[in-house]
């Protein structure tokens, strides 16, 4: 079929003549039925999608204006722009802005990183007061991460002996802050 023979299909279902609009309905349905099972991705949609469309035809069909262009590419925007309003249709609406200043910054607020602040320098000013090896120690394993395995390996001490520092460091850092 031409696209002038699309033409006058369109031109007659615009006067409402239900032969000229079954006969375009079978002559362009695959074709707008993939547009809309492409932009749907959903068979049952895509062809609940193609009816609504070819209500929309029947509907704006003397709104065609006939010219040189490929009446299919009329038939397939509204294809696709129906097809792309099902899917924003059913998308969740977005929260009104307002409904932002109710949100509360999980970050710190500049009090608390003041206390915060100083609280680091207590902490590391008592870890100088550690010999250096026992202060790498709690260093690795508290503020690294590292296992008791790995920091005994890399000190060259027994796992226990490695737990023994550990836990004799803490004792003495929580002197020093108390101080």
């Amino acid at each position: 079929m031409t696209p002038q023979d699309i033409t006058k299909l369109i031109v007659r279902t615009s006067m409402k003549d239900r032969a000229a609009f079954d006969l375009l309905y079978r002559q362009t349905s695959a074709k707008l039925f993939g547009v809309c099972l492409r932009v749907l991705n959903d068979r049952g949609d895509a062809e609940e999608a193609l009816q609504e469309v070819f209500v929309k035809i029947w509907t704006k069909a003397d709104r065609f204006a006939v010219s040189d262009l490929s009446p299919i590419s009329w038939l397939v925007a509204i294809a696709r722009n129906h097809a792309i309003d099902r899917i924003r249709a059913g998308r969740k609406p977005a929260a009104d802005i307002d409904a932002a200043l109710d949100v509360a910054d999980p970050a710190p607020g500049p009090e608390a990183m003041a206390v915060a602040g100083d609280e680091s320098e207590r902490i590391h000013h008592c870890l100088d007061e550690l010999e250096n090896d026992r202060a790498a120690a709690v260093r690795g394993a508290y503020l690294k991460g590292e296992s008791y395995a790995e920091l005994a390996e890399r000190h060259g001490v027994p796992l226990n002996t490695m737990r023994t520092w550990l836990r004799r460091s803490l004792l003495k850092l929580r002197e020093c802050l108390e101080r």
